[in-house]
């Protein structure tokens, strides 16, 4: 009786050995066939966002773009994403259009377009001494009381078609450029369309020019800002309608 009871409990402790060796060796396996985490390819983990210090710095920030203080804490700059393939087909891609490049390209875009916005808001509404307006009956204070409600006044009178016009035509002209870049015809800085009617630029050192691309960048992000807080003000009530919209 004795030796049986020895025997299954030699038994037992081999069955228990081995089930442990397998289970390590199938844990170990497991984890050695996970593959590296995206996360390790877009940040930087021995630096830290001067923007946001409490975050790694997004891998593609490196501080070497004009106006770049680290500022992405969702990471959508170091997105591994070929945007070519918004502008061109698939067949034309041949160099693409990285992340950071899209991304750049849209921000001045945006900032370019809010800062028209929103000096058209506030000149339409009186907001420098008097209302800037388009010569016509049309489009005077009594037909358009005020650039909130000129949206849906200016679509009923058919005014707005040629808005859609012109602006499908600037896209246009601009997004070929964008695919000579995609292309790799191109090799233009993102968002330089070599608009300077002024000569802004013209005879300027590196130093001067990057101090005015700063300037640029600086006032398209403020704009952006400053024309959301203008439509939001706006259209609280209707005491806030028209200028200074409080």
């Amino acid at each position: 009786m004795k030796s049986f009871a020895l025997a299954l409990s030699a038994l037992m402790a081999g069955s228990a050995a081995a089930f442990t060796q397998s289970g390590v060796s199938s844990t170990q396996t497991s984890l050695n066939a996970m593959p590296d985490r995206l996360w390790d390819t877009m940040v930087d983990p021995s630096e830290r966002s001067k923007a946001v210090p409490f975050l790694p710095r997004p891998i593609n920030l490196d501080g070497s773009m004009v106006g770049d203080v680290g500022f992405d804490p969702m990471y959508l700059s170091s997105i591994p994403k070929d945007f070519s393939g918004f502008i061109q087909p698939p067949q034309w891609e041949e160099k693409g259009i990285p992340t950071l490049y899209w991304m750049r390209e849209a921000e001045l875009k945006h900032g370019r377009v809010c800062m028209l916005a929103w000096f058209g808001w506030v000149a339409a509404d009186g907001g420098f001494g008097f209302p800037l307006r388009f010569p016509g009956d049309i489009y005077s204070v009594e037909s358009v009381p005020n650039s909130y409600s000129a949206h849906d006044i200016l679509v009923s009178q058919g005014s707005m078609g040629f808005m859609l016009v012109a602006a499908a035509l600037v896209e246009f002209c601009t997004g070929a450029v964008l695919v000579e870049v995609a292309k790799g015809e191109s090799d233009r800085e993102a968002g330089d369309y070599g608009l300077d009617p002024l000569n802004f630029l013209k005879d300027k050192s590196e130093e001067e020019v990057n101090r005015m691309k700063l300037r640029e960048i600086k006032n398209a992000r403020l704009a952006m800002l400053a024309f959301a807080g203008v439509v939001t003000q706006s259209g609280l009530s209707d005491a806030t309608h028209d200028f200074p919209y409080f």
